[in-house]
């Protein structure tokens, strides 16, 4: 996927996977601007289901406005079928990395818990 464009957007790397997706970054550009790009993976596809749990997935994230979670642009499909969010861009390490780097001052975990919790 990586050097591909996908609509508007040119994927340059990707940042993670998991169950439900792969997730790139990539340039929008018509704005100019750094997104992320979470794909719907090829075998799910095709499952009626899985489209449908990403688009709620998709719905739902939409419906939230608050500065922790992450703001959705879009939801589109490629020219081969794959369904895929478009969503903001956040430079950083993922909570996962962090914890596995070194121990967390009681600071730090406080801060993260109340971010998290809100």
């Amino acid at each position: 996927m990586i050097g591909r464009t996908v609509g508007q957007y040119e994927i340059q790397e990707q940042l993670g996977s998991g169950g439900m997706g792969v997730v790139y970054r990539a340039l929008d550009t018509k704005l100019g601007r750094v997104v992320a790009l979470k794909f719907l993976p090829p075998h799910l596809s095709a499952e009626k289901t899985s489209k449908q749990r990403f688009m709620q997935e998709a719905k739902a994230a939409s419906a939230l406005d608050h500065a922790n979670i992450c703001t959705i642009h879009d939801i589109a499909e490629d020219e081969d079928g794959q369904l895929f969010i478009v969503m903001s861009y956040y430079d950083g390490q993922t909570l996962k990395y962090r914890l596995g780097q070194k121990r967390l001052s009681t600071d730090e975990s406080v801060s993260i818990g109340m971010q998290i919790a809100r």
